[in-house]
């Protein structure tokens, strides 16, 4: 099976743009967004990419990846080429309601009609899941620059590109496939981490994705 049959070049390009943020390796974080931008990704969608970024690896790994884009279309500009900047995020209405929308996204991802309550960590520390639905899943998927299904390849492209993130990666295969990203295109996620990432990474994050598949094909 083939890469290019399941997961176009943009696709692709999300991947490696975010396992490399995640892991911090701006060597290969450099040529990766260069690719990304060749793909036919505007300069809007990566830096996108790089905002969610925060939420899942932190603001430092983002940070230092925005400034490695920066550098990059500069470089691009200089030397005559010109990137499309792409869409801005729309507007948000007055009357936006994060906790609503954040716990529908969340439910959505989850695979649940309802949102999850009442779970011993949301009782622990209950400004993490307000974090989580009016933030994360509110205030970031809200923005309507990247459609669920690519923030989603971000998010496990990222995860995958980190240790001791099985849960939360666990978790994310089964919202990729919920926003509708398939279980070839999921097998073709791991080929690109194999090819363009990191072996070792890969065989981790491939045992993840048997074992989602496994429970859900049940």
């Amino acid at each position: 099976m083939k890469t290019e049959t399941n997961l176009n070049a943009r696709q692709q390009s999300i991947i490696t743009i975010a396992a490399f943020t995640a892991s911090g390796d701006i060597e290969n974080l450099k040529p990766a967004l260069a690719e990304g931008l060749e793909a036919g990704l505007t300069i809007s969608e990566i830096k996108e990419v790089l905002v969610q970024m925060y939420a899942y690896t932190g603001f430092p790994r983002a940070l230092n990846g925005m400034a490695a884009f920066m550098a990059v279309v500069k470089d691009r500009k200089a030397d005559g080429i010109k990137d499309e900047e792409g869409k801005e995020a729309s507007p948000v209405p007055t009357d936006f309601n994060k906790d609503e929308y954040g716990a529908k996204v969340r439910a959505k991802l989850a695979g649940l009609d309802k949102d999850i309550s009442g779970a011993e960590w949301q009782l622990f520390s209950p400004v993490m899941d307000t974090f989580l639905k009016e933030h994360l899943f509110a205030d970031i998927f809200v923005r309507d620059v990247l459609t669920e299904d690519e923030r989603e390849l971000a998010t496990i492209a990222s995860l995958a590109n980190m240790s001791g993130t099985q849960g939360q990666l666990f978790f994310h295969y089964g919202a990729a496939i919920n926003s509708g990203l398939t279980e070839e295109q999921l097998n073709s996620f791991i080929e690109v981490l194999d090819t363009k990432v990191d072996k070792k990474q890969a065989q981790s994050a491939k045992a993840v994705l048997s074992e989602v598949l496994a429970k859900r094909n049940k």
